[in-house]
């Protein structure tokens, strides 16, 4: 439509369950969400699906800790089938200052009422019995914490099950529109332009992570993020074997097996600042190196395909949500990795 109350750009999962919250908490329906590709293109589809809350900061542990009770009943609210395993999620500490890491997380989840145990290396070996616990490796295993809610969920059907539910709402999905301008009149929000035209509105909330720099720039805006590729990767399916996310700090790794039976892994962000959906072969390599000698009876499968999304990161790691100086422009953005 030419107008609108509410524009969302960013037709992933969280520019939809935006749309879907205001229609169904707030009754606002008049809502259009634009994407510039279609749904779930970017890091919604993109992602190694885990699902976590054990984070240190009490702001974003807050956070996370709600999304984790939104996920344990929102297959049952979409009436879509999210495919949510609360497996558990296990961070691996390979140093004594890793441990002692490990202690302050674990407390501090406990201070904010989320989940969250230590287990000593044989604690590990039950759990997860094909795991190297040898001493002699590059990162022996220490310990490590478990939180057993966390696990895995698809967000490609979370995509999809916040889009049907919003647009029975009456709100409307367009995808292939890219956001080209933001209009304002003495200071507010009055417009959005795109490639399909301009639309008129009140309104903008901006969902589009990695890119949130750029639409900021368009409206004169310069926020304190950088935006990374964080690269994951899948080997060809294998019988089950692993029944736990497992992630390790210290080699910038973690993996976890999907319901099709592929390895699904990931490692830490590029050290460069980019857009590009790809990534470098040096952070691969690395974290297959550290996988493999974790799991060293993985090293024979074959990689199928490798991608990347790009995550924008602040200073703090550190979510930005809410209201800027421009009067109906509110941002959803910096929630690279970490908190």
């Amino acid at each position: 439509k030419s107008s609108y109350d509410v524009v969302i750009v960013g037709g992933g999962g969280h520019g939809l369950a935006t749309a879907y919250y205001l229609a169904k908490n707030h009754g606002i329906t008049n809502i259009a969400v634009i994407e510039k590709n279609y749904i779930g293109s970017g890091n919604t589809g993109r992602n190694t699906e885990v699902v976590r809350s054990n984070y240190l900061w009490d702001e974003a542990a807050y956070l996370y800790e709600f999304s984790l009770k939104l996920w344990e009943n929102l297959s049952t609210e979409l009436n879509f089938n999210l495919m949510f395993s609360q497996r558990g999620v296990l961070r691996l500490g390979h140093s004594l200052q890793e441990m002692r890491d490990i202690n302050r997380l674990v407390t501090s989840n406990h201070l904010n009422g989320i989940d969250s145990q230590i287990l000593s290396p044989e604690d590990i070996k039950s759990l997860v019995p094909i795991i190297n616990l040898s001493s002699d490796v590059r990162y022996p295993v220490l310990g490590g914490a478990l939180q057993k809610r966390g696990g895995t969920a698809r967000h490609d059907a979370l995509v999809w099950g916040y889009a049907g539910a919003a647009d029975a709402y009456g709100v409307d999905i367009i995808q292939h529109c890219e956001v080209t301008g933001i209009r304002q009149e003495s200071g507010r929000i009055s417009g959005i332009e795109t490639t399909k035209g301009l639309i008129k509105t009140k309104k903008i909330g901006v969902c589009v992570a990695g890119n949130s720099g750029v639409l900021a720039s368009l409206a004169n805006l310069k926020l304190p993020i950088e935006t990374h590729p964080l690269q994951a990767w899948v080997t060809e399916p294998i019988k089950p074997i692993l029944d736990v996310v497992v992630m390790s700090s210290a080699v910038h790794a973690y993996i976890s097996q999907t319901a099709k039976g592929e390895l699904l892994a990931g490692a830490g962000i590029d050290s460069y600042t980019g857009y590009g959906q790809r990534g470098s072969f040096s952070i691969l390599e690395g974290a297959i190196a550290a996988i493999v000698e974790l799991f060293p009876i993985f090293s024979r499968l074959r990689l199928l395909r490798q991608w990347a999304g790009i995550v924008d990161i602040c200073p703090d790691a550190c979510p930005i949500i809410g209201k800027t100086p421009v009067e109906g422009l509110y941002f959803n953005c910096g929630w690279g990795t970490g908190g």
